[in-house]
């Protein structure tokens, strides 16, 4: 099974149209609009492009600089995009469906930043994480589930007559 969308392409025209240009295209407009299958595809690599930024190191720009187009946008993913998404883990894309292209009925979505001014839809504000319990040993574990399990059922084996 592979790892990725083939899109019925090439590898290097997937590659060209995928990672240079609509990546490039995403960073510095902040949305575009493309099919669903192809949007997916962009979000994977668009994350990872501002993880990139968020990294800020030497080597985290050079692999940047060998996958996006122009010093704009690599500017723009190692300045603003890294600043706007310092305290996120993930998810820094949204994908909206929007209609069926007309010539071919292809399903055609948004892919846009989040947390950013005009999107389309509000982000969701982040969920509360819950309260780290202290781990135990593995005994201390057990002795703590058949304290508060159940008792068991014992089966009798005689029918009753």
């Amino acid at each position: 099974m592979t790892k990725f969308r083939k899109l019925g392409r090439p590898t290097g025209h997937r590659m060209s149209m995928l990672s240079r240009t609509m990546v490039s295209q995403l960073v510095k407009h902040e949305r575009i609009e493309t099919t669903v299958a192809k949007a997916k595809e962009v979000r994977r690599l668009a994350d990872n492009m501002v993880q990139l930024g968020k990294e800020g190191t030497l080597s985290a720009a050079r692999h940047a600089a060998a996958f996006v187009r122009g010093d704009d946008v690599l500017h723009k993913l190692f300045t603003e995009l890294a600043y706007r998404y310092k305290d996120r883990a993930g998810g820094y894309t949204r994908l909206l469906r929007t209609r069926i292209r007309v010539g071919d009925a292809a399903p055609m979505a948004y892919i846009e930043f989040i947390d950013r001014e005009n999107e389309l839809r509000q982000s969701k504000p982040p969920a509360p994480q819950p309260p780290q319990r202290p781990s135990l040993d593995p005994w201390t574990r057990s002795r703590l589930c058949r304290q508060f399990a159940p008792p068991k059922e014992e089966k009798n084996s005689e029918p009753d007559s």
